[in-house]
């Protein structure tokens, strides 16, 4: 039983922080866009 319970709880802790390491990855790369984005605009401008 205690076996079952401990696995459970591994397995839980695994898949969470496999989430949490998607949303990271999803974040840095909104960063990313924003930035280059940014970027684009900015050499439009000067281009004016």
């Amino acid at each position: 039983m205690k076996k079952i319970l401990a696995t459970s709880l591994l397995l839980t802790f695994i898949l969470t922080g496999c989430n949490t390491i998607k949303g990271v990855g999803e974040d840095v790369s909104s960063a990313g866009n924003a930035v280059s984005n940014t970027a684009e605009k900015t050499q439009q401008e000067i281009r004016k």
